[in-house]
């Protein structure tokens, strides 16, 4: 090897050398919260009360970020960062390894159906009440209408790029996520046990209803459990044909900002006539990556070890994802909010539970099944 050859090589040690450091505090930092976060959530009390280390990691991150971070904020600034961007993208992709394509067949014709026909109309529904009724930003619109309408605080974090959102958007649509849906958990099984009888509801058909509906994975698994396996289980396979929706979801939305922005659109104008440049669109590559994992992961050829070891993995960078998120979120700015994100985030979540049971009930998913 040349001496020209060696320098080069010694420089580039050098630089991931430093990368690595000027990383390190703030990777550890977001690691370390991560790590309390899952800990809490596997105990029992959390567990029943639908609160995944997800929402627990945007808690405590806020906690730490409005007391104790400014102290070390410059050196930790670039691993958080790192944490709730790239992490958080990485952590999207994987998560296909949780899907499948027949987990679809699964809940059949019927079940799809309803889980789309859920999505379009409240997402629409927040985008209508926010920025007509509330007068909301078209950012804290999307973000609160996508956590409602998909898979909670996974999808206004898949969604933050695409809609070019802020950390405090994003702190705010999560709380709304976790207030609803935490309600969402202790309400489904009383309104089961009252309806179920005038109805003829299924256990079944009752998961149906909660999976489509619902916000959190976690919530889900804890409205549905509380009736029952066979409520659970659908309810879990819903639950996860609405997640796979996201990455379809992401791109349309993408396309949709690119063509129409409103005066509050986090998007840039069109070029001059009205031509959409290609430029001008914000591609999700990594909504793509969650399709393409959960295709192979369709395939079975994945070992199951293997499988494991990723969904691990998958949980880790998107709990990393929430504690940086959390880490970079003021208070001040999430009370500069306003109450607005929550009255949508209400009306959404009444639009979810009744609405839902109609169209459940006329689609004949809350006895079919």
């Amino acid at each position: 090897m040349s001496l020209a050859q060696l320098s080069l090589l010694n420089l580039r040690n050098v630089h991931w050398l430093d990368t690595a450091k000027r990383l390190a505090p703030g990777l550890l930092l977001c690691a370390a919260i991560a790590w309390l976060a899952s800990t809490l959530a596997a105990l029992p009390w959390f567990g029943s009360h639908g609160l995944s280390a997800l929402t627990l990691a945007i808690v405590i991150g806020m906690l730490v970020g409005n007391t104790v971070y400014g102290w070390v904020q410059a050196p930790a600034a670039a691993g958080v960062g790192l944490s709730k961007q790239q992490l958080l993208r990485l952590g999207i992709i994987l998560y296909g390894l949780r899907l499948t394509f027949q987990d679809i067949a699964a809940v059949g014709a019927t079940g799809v159906l309803i889980d789309a026909l859920m999505l379009v109309s409240t997402f629409v529904l927040a985008q209508w009440l926010g920025q007509h009724w509330l007068g909301l930003d078209a950012r804290t619109s999307m973000l609160v209408g996508a956590g409602s309408a998909i898979c909670g605080a996974a999808a206004v974090l898949a969604t933050a790029p695409v809609a070019r959102a802020r950390a405090d958007d994003v702190a705010v649509a999560i709380a709304t996520v976790v207030v609803f849906g935490t309600v969402g958990t202790f309400l489904y099984p009383v309104l089961y046990q009252w309806l179920a009888p005038s109805l003829q509801m299924s256990e079944a058909g009752y998961g149906l209803w909660v999976g489509s509906t619902v916000h959190e994975v976690a919530q889900v698994v804890a409205a549905g459990g509380a009736v029952s396996s066979n409520a659970a289980d659908t309810a879990v396979v819903a639950k996860m044909v609405r997640v796979m929706m996201l990455a379809p979801f992401l791109i349309v939305l993408s396309l949709w900002l690119a063509r129409g922005p409103g005066s509050d659109a986090p998007v840039p104008q069109p070029a001059a006539g009205g031509a959409v440049q290609a430029s001008q669109i914000t591609i999700p590559w990594f909504a793509l990556g969650f399709v393409a994992v959960a295709g192979i992961h369709s395939l079975g050829v994945i070992p199951a070890q293997a499988l494991a070891i990723g969904v691990q993995w998958d949980n880790a960078l998107l709990t990393m994802a929430m504690a940086g998120l959390g880490l970079s979120t003021h208070v001040r700015s999430v009370r500069a909010a306003g109450i607005k994100p929550l009255l949508l985030a209400l009306v959404l979540f009444i639009w979810l539970v009744l609405g839902g049971l109609a169209i459940n009930t006329w689609m004949g998913g809350i006895s079919a099944l």
